[in-house]
């Protein structure tokens, strides 16, 4: 069984986002960190991170951060908060 973390991890220099994810990040977490791909990258290979698959995209849960990101080109879609329970 491919371990999900780890596959994204060898992977990780392959994380990228497009001009509007990187607007569309910046805004939902409301950060204008210049360097917010590396930013999302050190949160990901922490081991407090948590990784799981659904479908094609890849979902990177870290404190209050959800990060997803397409498994097959390894585009970061969004970042969302998670709401409060």
């Amino acid at each position: 069984m491919i371990n999900i973390k780890n596959n994204l991890i060898d992977n990780i220099e392959k994380i990228h986002t497009t001009k509007l994810g990187k607007e569309r990040i910046m805004r939902n977490l409301n950060n204008n960190n210049v360097n917010i791909i590396d930013y999302l990258k050190k949160l990901l290979l922490t081991k407090e991170s948590m990784v799981y698959q659904k479908g094609k995209n890849y979902y990177c849960e870290i404190a209050n951060i959800i990060i997803t990101i397409n498994s097959y080109n390894y585009t970061i879609i969004t970042v969302h908060m998670k709401e409060k329970e």
